[in-house]
């Protein structure tokens, strides 16, 4: 089978040795396609493929219709919204993610974003830390768990909501559950986002929402753009000039958010995945995967069932 390993912005070096090593080994084909200028190009390489694996890709209908032997997308991460995943379906193309290889890279990114904000930017002044506070982390998948085990570490007071997950499977990890994310803002003196792109999440982290926060409060966004009610948040921070907005996704008014001087920070790219490891066990994953999809039709990451 024909493996197309698409990627505008590359795996690393070790990350596609790997892929290649992995693919080989069952006896498939490995094809390259980096640093793609135009999705015509994309369009020309996927038309004899087999199967794709991507990053952050955009795989629309389009490039669907235009791989007419494509029977299954891999997505090396956890999130998947650039995927059509429902037209792929239509089309009886299996798509997956690779769900926790890029957990702990994100994890603790959002120590590096937080030590970053509470120290006021490294102005040069007092600033606060992050021992004692209360760290509210909404979604308790994988990502969420290990930014629990990190906060530990720090000595931090830990707080989660999950509408998914089982209060005794959160408080199993050590963490207090609470009842709403209602209750997690107005608990918590920080709350560290890691909820999917939804036709319920989106938008939700908004004005009155975040307004619940008591006086110093800080939001740290490694999830997706989309959840974040940008208007909402924009006018709250003009209200509250003590609240603090980080995130590894830089907002559609980003030029907005920037006024807020040293309350405002965005990655210039989103970061939380670019580690070598999590690069390469991320890529290796999504093989795999497709090698057992064509060995035994295994399907377990399937996320368009």
């Amino acid at each position: 089978m024909k493996v197309l390993v698409a990627t505008e912005k590359p795996f690393a070096a070790e990350a596609v040795k790997g892929i290649k090593e992995e693919i080989e080994s069952a006896g498939n084909e490995c094809v390259l396609l980096e640093k793609y200028a135009d999705v015509s190009q994309l369009l020309d390489a996927v038309k004899d493929a087999d199967a794709m694996i991507v990053r952050s890709d955009k795989v629309t209908p389009a490039v669907i219709d235009a791989a007419g032997k494509l029977k299954i997308v891999v997505r090396a991460g956890a999130g998947y919204d650039s995927i059509d995943t429902a037209y792929a379906k239509q089309k009886n193309i299996v798509v997956e993610n690779t769900p926790g290889q890029n957990s702990n890279a994100v994890a603790e990114l959002v120590f590096g974003l937080l030590v970053y904000a509470v120290r006021n930017f490294y102005n040069g002044k007092s600033g606060t830390e992050l021992l004692g506070k209360k760290l509210g982390i909404l979604a308790f998948g994988n990502v969420g768990r290990n930014v629990a085990r990190i906060a530990k570490g720090f000595g931090m007071d830990i707080y989660a909501y999950d509408a998914y997950c089982p209060k005794s499977a959160i408080e199993d990890a050590g963490v207090k559950a609470v009842d709403s994310q209602e209750a997690l803002f107005e608990l918590c003196d920080i709350v560290s986002l890691h909820i999917p792109a939804t036709a319920e999440t989106k938008g939700s982290i908004n004005h009155d929402l975040v307004g619940k926060m008591k006086k110093g409060g800080i939001v740290v966004n490694t999830a997706r753009k989309e959840v974040i009610d940008e208007a909402g948040l924009l006018k709250l921070m003009e209200e509250r000039p003590d609240l603090k907005y980080i995130t590894d996704i830089k907002p559609d008014a980003d030029a907005d958010f920037a006024k807020f001087d040293g309350r405002y920070f965005s990655t210039p790219k989103k970061m939380g995945a670019q580690t070598a490891e999590a690069n390469t066990n991320a890529g290796i994953a999504a093989a795999r995967q497709i090698n057992a999809f064509f060995a035994t039709g295994d399907t377990r990451f399937q996320v368009n069932k």
